[in-house]
């Protein structure tokens, strides 16, 4: 049995009380320090398997774990932690949109300055006119007098009676009365057309009256009187123009209100002022008279050039 045994490459199981190897010398056969130093290589792989085990479940719960891209970003409340950030690429400069001239086609911009350019020389050459007129009498004036007179008269004119120290206080009429030729041949003789008062009624409830319906025939009579002396002379190279332009206005007036009857040719004309004063205050002392003061002018003979005129402006208005 001893010698089976000795003989034998058996391995024995352990016969300690917990199943531990029996303290002493190692049996026959077998290398000292193998079994441990196995038991101990196992263990130690073991131990680094764990560890590395261990330090892969770190490192993966450490480390956020990415989805898609494409899915929102859903950030905790709290504090957040300034860091450095991206830069970030400056907003586009808008654009600005042009406007005025600028926003118009080629052709128009230069359409419009233009006009422009017209309107500011027309501009300048009136005021340098009104300039002349107004101005005490010089060498331009004095050469080019009859220019500046047709460019200011009767439109433009200028006068002080705004603030003179006694303004006017008198109503004047303009009246006419004219021969005329009936279809027949025959010449006869109108009644007086007041035509200031037919004026004073095409203004009165008129909102919006017309500066002809104002001023046209006050300012053509007021320009005859101040070319003329009382004995209806002219006075100065602008006494003919005024009569002329103060004869067109009433033989155009005659035919817009049909005198003679249709088809009557106007011959020849005759104009008067109708001048009363103005009733004072009852407040005041002053004493005038209410008599009224009638100054006519000589029978004009009327060209046929005016009644061509005066039938064409008719006509068209």
């Amino acid at each position: 049995m001893d010698a089976y045994d000795e003989g034998s490459k058996a391995r024995h199981l352990p016969d300690g009380p917990d199943g531990s190897l029996p303290e002493g010398p190692a049996s026959a056969g077998s290398t000292p320090d193998s079994t441990p130093c196995a038991d101990q290589e196992s263990t130690d792989q073991e131990s680094v398997g764990q560890e590395s085990t261990d330090q892969e479940s770190t490192d993966q719960e450490s480390v956020p774990q990415h989805h898609d891209s494409q899915a929102p970003t859903v950030q905790a409340p709290g504090p957040q932690v300034s860091g450095p950030q991206a830069p970030t690429a400056d907003p586009p400069v808008p654009v600005p949109t042009p406007t005025g001239i600028a926003s118009l086609p080629l052709r128009s911009q230069i359409v419009a300055a233009l006009a422009l350019a017209v309107v500011a020389v027309v501009a300048c050459v009136h005021l340098g006119m009104v300039f002349l007129h107004v101005a005490p009498s010089n060498t331009v004036t004095k050469q080019h007098g009859r220019a500046i007179d047709d460019w200011i008269y009767p439109e433009f004119e200028q006068n002080w009676k705004l603030f003179a120290p006694n303004p006017l206080q008198q109503n004047i009429d303009i009246q006419v009365r004219a021969q005329v030729r009936g279809a027949d041949g025959g010449i006869t003789e109108t009644g007086w057309y007041d035509l200031s008062a037919l004026d004073g009624t095409a203004i009165d409830g008129n909102l919006l009256p017309s500066h002809t319906q104002q001023n046209e025939l006050r300012r053509a009579w007021d320009f005859y009187i101040g070319t003329h002396d009382n004995d209806n002379h002219p006075v100065g190279l602008r006494g003919d123009l005024s009569q002329r332009y103060l004869r067109r206005i009433v033989v155009l007036r005659l035919d817009r209100e049909g005198a003679g009857g249709k088809g009557a040719v106007v011959e020849s004309v005759q104009v008067r002022s109708r001048t009363t004063n103005v009733p004072p205050p009852k407040w005041s002392e002053e004493q005038v008279s209410d008599t009224p003061v009638l100054r006519e002018l000589p029978w004009w003979t009327v060209p046929e050039e005016d009644v061509t005129d005066a039938r064409t402006e008719a006509s068209a208005g």
